[in-house]
């Protein structure tokens, strides 16, 4: 019997379990993929909020990190929340060796619009990481700030600035941008290529980023490449979106339906 296939997932705790660690898991499950985990840090919050964050310590995420790739097969690798530099600076020592794919997700700003990443983890986050990753994944403000400006040039143009520092390929998510399409656009070594989907009506949508670049980094860990990841990742999250409203979990930004294929 062949190996299931294997994501290590290294990002932070949501209590509510509608985005980060939670999230994570929830569509490494719902793909098919075995997940494992180094958390970077705790966050108290839930539909409506972040009420406290808690960074652990840069050498226990390292050593979990380690403790995972020291013993399991790992396929692929999610990166999410890294909450400050030192956690930024080990979490690239702990992977120097790892020779997969990585999708870097990088988590600045929660749903509510509190604060995930420190400023000086930014530059950490640019320096350390971006080259190591085969995928970026940043929404507008976070393309803006990895950029450092405002930018109003196409998504294309953005992703090409964004690949100069680095990665491999990068997906510029358009979910915060006006308009009945949601467009994201992958930018490769070959060109750009957008994904189009309905916008969808639902304040249902919390943990949406987070569950895009790990269904991306599952396909990835099955095999697929760059764009086809991408293709199947956006398909299956726009269905989980559109069954958001199923869940009624909460009061605030409730959680896509990850398991919408599942479920009965």
């Amino acid at each position: 019997m062949a190996a299931v296939a294997t994501l290590l997932i290294i990002a932070g705790s949501d209590s509510g379990g509608g985005a980060g660690i939670q999230a994570d898991l929830k569509t490494a499950s719902a793909l098919g993929v075995y997940g494992a985990t180094a958390i970077t840090a705790i966050t108290a919050q839930n539909t409506m909020g972040v009420r406290a964050v808690a960074p652990l310590a840069p050498d226990m995420v390292a050593a979990q990190i380690r403790a995972v790739l020291d013993d399991i097969r790992v396929d692929a690798v999610k990166i999410g929340m890294l909450a400050t530099a030192d956690i930024v600076a080990a979490t690239a020592g702990a992977l120097q060796d790892y020779a997969g794919p990585v999708v870097l997700d990088p988590v600045m700003v929660a749903k509510s619009g509190d604060a995930l990443l420190d400023a000086p983890a930014v530059s950490a986050l640019r320096e350390e990481l971006l080259p190591r990753a085969t995928m970026l994944t940043p929404n507008l403000p976070e393309a803006a700030r990895l950029l450092g400006r405002e930018a109003t040039d196409p998504a294309e143009t953005r992703g090409a600035a964004l690949r100069a520092l680095g990665p491999e390929t990068v997906l510029v998510k358009g979910g915060h941008a006006d308009g009945p399409i949601c467009r994201d656009v992958l930018v490769t070594g070959a060109g750009a290529l957008a994904f189009e989907a309905p916008r969808l009506t639902t304040r249902n949508t919390h943990g949406t980023g987070c569950s895009l670049a790990s269904a991306i980094a599952a396909e990835m860990a099955k095999g697929a490449d760059p764009e086809a990841a991408v293709g199947r990742a956006h398909g299956w999250l726009h269905a989980a979106i559109r069954a958001a409203d199923r869940l009624g979990v909460g009061h605030g930004h409730g959680p896509v339906h990850h398991f919408h294929e599942v479920w009965a």
